[in-house]
């Protein structure tokens, strides 16, 4: 079986270890304020949490990383490369990858189809050839279809791999949103609270399945995004205990700003992340 590798683009910029950087981001609604001038940095081989209250920014943050938003003030950089302005299928295709608080899947395909689904920015055949299904496009759906079955057969998912969407327990859709974000082969993986409305046992599944992402599996894969690992991933997550036992570093948001940031045991001890989550007397 032949598989698909990315490419990386040369000449990548990580001044000072930092894969993503975003600068001094405000962001409003009709005059109302979702961001106000945040500032955060991504490392290099890093998981970095946000958290903060229900209506904080967090989602709001990682949708102006991606694309679907477009901060009226502020600078957003990939590996040094501007991303402010570009569509969400640009920014994907540079190796950005997310997945969404409210599971966005084709509910009506099969598991297979929906992780197939997010091949389509590698797919290079000219209709003639994809008509016919010979020669070279036959031999890149072949790629595609082997990087597939190993994500598949990555998140546990073989068993369900011909099942509609649809039909599935949320648990296991979440996992099919995680595996159509593996799909694109990205660098930097945004996860918008993976684990909301789980179980403990699939919160742990996820979370086991999150640091073999990050760590990579070596040899047994030939899938890029499995061999080698993420090189980094901002998670956001409501849960503490996965977040602390998860980070390397937290940033904190409240009513749209950066309160706080750094490691988890001084996050867990700041007093304005304590008012923020508890409020004041």
């Amino acid at each position: 079986m032949l598989f698909i590798t990315t490419i990386y683009p040369s000449g990548m910029n990580l001044e000072g270890g930092i894969r993503l950087k975003v600068h001094d981001v405000s962001l409003s609604f009709g005059g109302v304020s979702a961001l106000s001038d945040v500032d955060l940095i991504l490392k290099d081989r890093e998981i970095l949490a946000v958290i903060g209250p229900n209506g904080a920014g967090k989602t709001a943050l990682l949708n102006c990383i991606s694309g679907f938003y477009k901060p009226w003030k502020g600078e957003i950089y990939f590996e040094g490369k501007k991303i402010t302005k570009m569509r969400p299928d640009q920014i994907a295709k540079l190796g950005i990858a997310r997945t969404f608080q409210n599971i966005g899947l084709y509910t009506g395909l099969t598991v297979f189809e929906n992780v197939m689904a997010a091949r389509h920015i590698y797919m290079s055949q000219n209709l003639i050839t994809d008509a016919i299904f010979v020669g070279p496009a036959k031999s890149e759906e072949l790629r595609h279809r082997g990087v597939v079955e190993e994500i598949i057969d990555f998140l546990e998912l073989s068993p369900w791999r011909k099942k509609v969407v649809g039909s599935l327990p949320y648990g296991l859709r979440k996992r099919v949103e995680l595996a159509r974000a593996l799909a694109l082969e990205p660098r930097i993986l945004l996860l918008d609270e993976p684990m909301a409305g789980m179980n403990l046992e699939e919160k742990e599944d996820i979370a086991r399945f999150i640091l073999e992402i990050f760590d990579g599996q070596g040899e047994s894969y030939e899938t890029h995004v499995l061999k080698d690992g993420i090189k980094s991933i901002i998670l956001v997550e409501h849960d503490m205990g996965i977040v602390m036992d998860l980070a390397e570093r937290i940033v904190v948001l409240d009513f749209g700003r950066k309160i706080a940031e750094g490691k988890p045991e001084e996050i867990r001890n700041d007093e304005k992340v304590i008012r923020a989550y508890l409020g004041e007397d």
